[in-house]
């Protein structure tokens, strides 16, 4: 067995100073160390996106990248970015717009949609299939999660214009 290595990261607001074995993904560590179990593991390979998480802003599929990797760095996964009795815009936006049958692709789905609306609030039909591109759906066909993210974003802008005034 490989000596284990520290490292230190945010995840979800909270820091943890561990050691884990260089091996350990993303995704493992997550689910298996920190029982954070939104995270899924549908493929290994970078496919499907039902890993994706946000690293200091930015979506990444977690199965790809050691935990290493993301020493230092901010971690948000699908726990982190809302709360039971008030859900993001996203969540509400999937529940309301029936964006989620089985519900396995769902939390790749909607962290791959909040690293789009971070980047542009008001995006096309067009722009949002282009960024839900690399996350598969073997159900909905996804009309209703393009409805999903179209609604998240009104409701997005609404809170922003609600601030503003």
């Amino acid at each position: 067995m490989a000596d284990k290595v520290p490292i230190t990261l945010t995840v979800n607001g909270t820091k943890h100073s561990v050691h884990v074995e260089p091996r350990t993904l993303l995704v493992q560590f997550l689910r298996e160390h920190l029982s954070l179990t939104g995270t899924h593991v549908g493929c290994d390979t970078s496919q499907c996106g039902a890993c994706t998480v946000h690293l200091d802003g930015m979506a990444v599929k977690s199965c790809t990248m050691f935990a290493v990797q993301a020493d230092g760095s901010s971690v948000t996964t699908i726990e982190g970015i809302g709360e039971i009795g008030h859900l993001h815009p996203l969540q509400q936006g999937f529940w309301e717009m029936h964006g989620l049958q089985c519900g396995f692709c769902t939390p790749g789905m909607i962290m791959s949609a909040a690293d789009l609306l971070q980047h542009n609030a008001k995006p096309s039909e067009a722009e949002i299939r282009h960024a839900l591109e690399g996350n598969f759906c073997r159900c909905t066909g996804y009309h209703n999660i393009v409805r999903a993210v179209q609604h998240a974003s009104g409701q997005i802008q609404n809170q922003a214009q609600a601030a503003d005034d």
